[in-house]
């Protein structure tokens, strides 16, 4: 298989375009802040951001008018409040930002039908749920065995889906462990598919241990090797995540003001993840991840 390893400006000028349904997935654990900064300074246009848990990523990119639609199951700053630039576009008067809300589910559903190429996924979690009075995408459908009343969510088909990994080799063959979302249903659901890692590794190293491949490389349009491409959340064993920097993302977002500093000297204002790395001296240090080596498996035969 080909070798599909780009620079994270050539894949997201590549595979990333106005007016496109973008998914940067990740559950706390490996959101790609790198590809979001990315399709900042490109000055992408008319995006509809579709996320489980769209959290600072997509607050700057809202903030910076990547975004006219957001389809969500919750937005916030995990463990301290609001996003700020969102809640401002969602409350303007006329809103700035569409959106379209569903429960966590509900969005795993979509996922997993466009995944398996369905049209839509049925699932019980509304029932008493007051969301489907306010989404009308939400439908209900009869089951044919029987007769029981579900819920229905419509099959979510990204343009491109942006995966963060601990690892893949230039094929794209992408492990991942740790806390995982739906990376993987996300990847097979969408038409163009970016993997960003931490480390790029020979192939006979993702054969050594094929269980931790999530995402095979014949789903994988590019592969981009961004160390710290993550931060401030987390890759497991590599580095942790940066609490302090959620804490301040609520007095920085709170203003346009300073909201716009900060992407024009800490997004705009750099080229690459390595000059954002410099101008965060120490965090390297700070968050680097302390060895705790899993035993090893025998896959002898």
């Amino acid at each position: 298989m080909k070798d599909k390893l780009l620079s994270m400006k050539e894949a997201v000028a590549g595979f990333v375009r106005d007016g496109d349904t973008v998914v940067i997935e990740g559950f706390t654990h490996l959101i790609c802040f790198a590809a979001g900064h990315e399709i900042i300074r490109q000055g992408r246009k008319d995006l509809t951001l579709a996320r489980l848990t769209p959290d600072l990523i997509y607050d700057q990119m809202i903030a910076a008018g990547c975004a006219r639609k957001l389809v969500f199951s919750w937005a916030g700053n995990p463990g301290i409040g609001s996003l700020h630039a969102f809640r401002r576009a969602v409350e303007s008067q006329p809103p700035t930002l569409a959106i379209e809300e569903y429960s966590h589910f509900g969005m795993v559903g979509r996922m997993c039908a466009g995944a398996a190429n369905l049209p839509f996924w049925p699932m019980r979690n509304y029932t008493g749920a007051d969301i489907p009075g306010s989404n009308p995408l939400i439908k209900t459908v009869t089951c044919p065995y029987t007769g029981e009343k579900l819920a229905a969510v419509p099959a979510l088909r990204p343009d491109v889906t942006i995966v963060h990994a601990q690892r893949a080799d230039k094929t794209g063959n992408a492990q991942i462990w740790g806390l995982m979302g739906v990376q993987k249903e996300a990847a097979f659901a969408s038409k163009r598919v970016i993997v960003v890692v931490e480390e790029l590794v020979d192939e006979a190293v993702i054969r050594s241990d094929p269980n931790r491949t999530l995402i095979p490389a014949f789903q994988v349009d590019a592969v981009v090797h961004e160390p710290w491409g993550a931060h401030p959340s987390y890759s497991q064993g590599y580095y942790d995540r940066d609490n302090d920097f959620y804490v301040k993302w609520d007095k920085i977002a709170r203003e346009d003001a300073s909201l716009k500093q900060y992407l024009d000297e800490f997004v705009r204002g750099v080229k690459d993840r390595s000059e954002y790395m410099k101008k965060h001296p120490g965090l390297a240090e700070r968050l680097k991840a302390k060895p705790s080596v899993c035993a090893g498996v025998d896959y002898g035969y």
